[in-house]
């Protein structure tokens, strides 16, 4: 009887051992890419390249955020097996991406465009509730660093908002970083109040704009991170544009040292690719980047 016990008991051990073994595979993030559903490109086209790509995760963008847009994208999720974790959206008007026109122009931060922002937000949120996504995401613009800065107060005002409502659909907010200091994000999380908002940490964008490095705002901004761009660059020296974007592995970003930090913070979530660029270079340097990714990623956080 005492053998026998001793036999179940290892056994026993020897399962959880395996269970545990199979629990911190599945807890490595996984890769997808950035692709968007335009007047160009439909939600089909859109899923069948990230399948051809190789991957199983997306984030979408889906323009203004029509409600017609929910079948497509509801058909191509089955049709090609492939699951966005987040829909994205800018909204209307106009945007300039540099340090001199952006803070006028970029996210929900910007009087004049703040309404129907809010509005294409509010719409993204719905079709990912028909749609069965569960996070929407965007740019919330240049948040003002000053905390005591009237602006400040609307930022936080709107962004609840939005949160609030991204919350009733049962969504995480995804705020994507680069445009304010990750201190300033992380005090906007506080004084929204909510806990349906978290960042999306754009490892390049902190650095194209000139406010911080990924590991440091890892520091900062870790436990809040729900999303991640997986994307290169080097700092602006034009002290009113911003930085080059650059093919993973050549630009400022450690990878090696966030993918260590992140597994420090048990991060196992989507990590998305974005190469800003277009046509067969952006494909070459897509497929390069997940082999580089996962190269880091098996050995940061262990092989299968």
């Amino acid at each position: 009887m005492e053998k026998h016990n001793r036999r179940v008991f290892v056994s026993g051990v020897i399962a959880n051992v395996a269970a545990a073994a199979r629990a911190d595979d599945s807890a490595k993030p996984q890769l997808g890419v950035v692709v968007s559903a335009t007047d160009r490109v439909s939600p089909d086209q859109a899923l069948a390249r990230v399948k051809k790509l190789g991957f199983s995760s997306c984030q979408l963008g889906v323009g203004m955020a029509p409600a017609e847009l929910g079948p497509a994208i509801r058909a191509a999720i089955v049709k090609y097996g492939v699951q966005p974790t987040a829909l994205m959206t800018l909204g209307a008007g106009r945007m300039v991406w540099n340090l001199r026109e952006g803070p006028a122009t970029i996210g929900v931060i910007p009087r004049a465009t703040r309404k129907e922002r809010v509005e294409a937000l509010k719409r993204a949120s719905d079709l990912a509730k028909v749609c069965g996504v569960k996070a929407v995401h965007t740019h919330c613009g240049f948040i003002p660093e000053n905390p005591n800065d009237a602006l400040y107060a609307e930022a936080v005002s709107v962004i609840k908002e939005v949160v609030s409502y991204a919350r009733e659909n049962g969504q995480t907010f995804l705020c994507e970083t680069g445009q304010e200091t990750p201190i300033t994000l992380l005090r906007t999380i506080g004084d929204v109040g909510l806990d349906n908002m978290a960042v999306n940490l754009d490892l390049a964008n902190l650095i194209l704009y000139g406010k911080g490095e990924p590991v440091g705002a890892l520091d900062v901004l870790g436990p809040h991170v729900r999303g991640l761009h997986a994307k290169d660059g080097v700092y602006p020296t034009d002290p009113y544009g911003l930085g080059k974007e650059t093919p993973i592995g050549s630009g400022r970003v450690r990878f090696p040292e966030v993918f260590r930090k992140l597994r420090e913070l048990n991060y196992a979530g989507p990590v998305t690719i974005e190469r800003e660029i277009s046509g067969e270079r952006q494909e070459t340097d897509i497929r390069a980047s997940a082999q580089f990714l996962a190269t880091i990623i098996d050995r940061e956080y262990g092989r299968a």
